[in-house]
């Protein structure tokens, strides 16, 4: 009764549901932002604070620890402290340590406010996805989702096109400082628009009135599993994975896994889990989180092989790579609308994620079909197909997820999906970056089978450049070298494009694969009055 009468004059208000939505929109972009933004400017950052280079990975590995253990129990955080209350102060959090990240004045102390925006920031996406699954009828869920999607797949998308041009024109400190004034704002319209609903107070004096202990032996093996994991994915390629005669990769895969099965093992027996792993019996989220990570292993692949592929062999710096990738966010904008529109016409999202995984995977395979002779509109217009693919997945996966799950384990589920989702972001980084090395390597070899003395036509491209070096210098030992330069550069060219274009046919593959788990589905149609567990 003190929870239902609580919720009265909450209800009362009645507030436009797309002022909600643009009012939790932009703290959402602005946390999920900071997860890339700052990967192009570590090297400034490095500089900047006289660090070593390798030490400024930390700035990126941090803050995904950090976030990573707050997004599963967001949910337990939202429900104890009541959602209104702790979006409010994951707001505040995360602008203050955006501000003091931005006055760092040693890497030790950049890394340690990053934590604490991790932990902030990871109280922003399943948090505002909530309000938003709240905010709109059943009908509209489509609707909702296709806001969320502006933050929760633009942001990514932009992150690097904008952290190389503030970094260039303002310095890597405005990367940061840029968060005090939208944070400050997003504060001011969520305090004012957001409400907790009537189902939520019920459920936070329920937790109240039981007073269960806190689960510490399970965020000890959450927090011990992701620092863990962040460490290995972040350092792994440099440690040598697997073949670290020091170890360390090992143990922390050893500590990984005891601690995954250890955590799994509790949340399943205890009545008050951080963790609600009982969310993935439903067919449609557990299909939807699987396509979510390895979704998003893909896009964080494409952000980190492309600008990688554009400096390194095409010669652009980082604004002129990042205007080269922006419009594929103009036509994401335009198809999270079309797609909204489909949704809210009742046509099923397992159709649109469908389309959305094949339209992915042609937009990767026309990237591994490219090569070195393109101009920008050659890579801007395949880019911009695998971004639309992406949208048309990214709303109709979120609809389907939740569509059959009961309301009082939204929490929860939104958490655990926001999980798999910035998860799948740094194992496609990683991936990306294995199968670019380890590629280049086998390219290099492939290649040298074809480039001996004997082979006539490399014979002849020798004689061919040795003749017109020794018309430059009047030196015979030194255009033979010059020559043999010129072939080593264009070897380690080609073996170099040639494992970029690997990393897009092996995210083309995960794009079609993924359409096998959509089949595994239910009917997901986002439908008035449609009840929950319905075939």
């Amino acid at each position: 009764m003190t929870a239902a009468a609580v919720a009265v004059p909450l209800t009362k208000r009645a507030i436009n549901p797309w002022l909600v939505a643009m009012a939790v929109v932009i703290p959402t972009f602005m946390e999920v932002l900071d997860t890339t933004i700052a990967n192009v400017a570590l090297r400034y950052i490095a500089g900047g604070l006289s660090a070593p280079a390798t030490d400024s990975e930390w700035v990126i590995t941090s803050y995904l620890a950090a976030n990573a253990i707050i997004l599963p129990i967001s949910g337990w955080l939202a429900l104890r402290l009541g959602r209104r209350n702790y979006f409010l102060l994951s707001i505040a959090t995360f602008t203050l340590a955006s501000a003091l990240c931005g006055f760092a004045g040693s890497l030790s102390a950049l890394i340690f406010f990053r934590v604490v925006q991790g932990f902030a920031g990871g109280g922003l996406q399943p948090s505002s996805q909530a309000v938003l699954l709240d905010a709109f009828p059943q009908e509209k869920q489509g609707q909702a989702m296709t806001v969320f999607g502006v933050a929760a797949l633009l942001a990514p998308v932009v992150g690097p096109s904008l952290g190389g041009y503030i970094t260039d024109d303002y310095g890597w400190r405005w990367i940061f400082l840029l968060n005090v004034p939208v944070g400050a704002s997003a504060l001011l319209l969520c305090r004012a628009l957001v409400a907790d609903p009537d189902y939520l107070q019920v459920e936070r004096a329920k937790a109240r009135n039981r007073r269960q202990p806190f689960d510490t032996l399970g965020l000890c093996l959450l927090c011990v599993m992701m620092l863990s994991w962040e460490t290995v994915l972040s350092k792994g390629q440099e440690w040598d994975w697997l073949g670290d005669p020091f170890l360390r990769v090992q143990t922390l895969l050893v500590l990984f896994l005891f601690c995954l099965f250890g955590l799994i093992y509790r949340e399943l027996r205890i009545a008050n889990p951080l963790i609600n792993f009982r969310t993935l019996a439903d067919r449609n989220f557990c299909s939807a989180c699987i396509v979510i990570f390895f979704a998003y292993g893909v896009l964080y692949a494409n952000n980190f092989t492309l600008p990688a592929l554009l400096q390194s062999l095409f010669g652009y710096d980082a604004t002129t790579s990042g205007l080269v990738l922006s419009p594929a966010g103009v036509g994401a904008l335009v198809m999270l609308v079309i797609v909204g529109r489909f949704l809210a016409r009742g046509v099923d999202a397992r159709y649109l994620m469908a389309g959305g995984l094949f339209t992915m995977a042609i937009g990767n395979y026309w990237l591994s079909r490219l090569n070195l002779d393109v101009g920008p509109w050659q890579v801007i217009w395949p880019r911009v197909v695998v971004i639309a693919g992406l949208s048309m997945l990214f709303a109709p996966l979120n609809v389907a997820a939740f569509l059959y799950l009961p309301k009082e384990l939204r929490g929860g589920a939104v958490g655990l999906l926001a999980l798999l989702r910035n998860e799948g972001g740094s194992v496609g980084t990683s991936v990306a970056q294995i199968i670019q090395e380890r590629r280049e390597q086998f390219h290099t070899l492939r290649l040298n089978e074809s480039l001996d003395p004997l082979n006539p036509t490399v014979h002849e491209l020798l004689a061919r450049l040795q003749t017109f070096f020794q018309k430059l210098t009047g030196d015979v030992a030194l255009s033979h070298q010059m020559a043999l330069q010129v072939l080593e550069n264009t070897r380690t060219q080609q073996a170099l494009s040639l494992a970029f274009f690997d990393v897009f046919t092996v995210s083309a593959a995960a794009g079609v694969l993924l359409m096998f788990v959509v089949l595994l589905m239910r009917r997901s149609v986002a439908e008035k009055g449609a009840h929950i567990g319905a075939e």
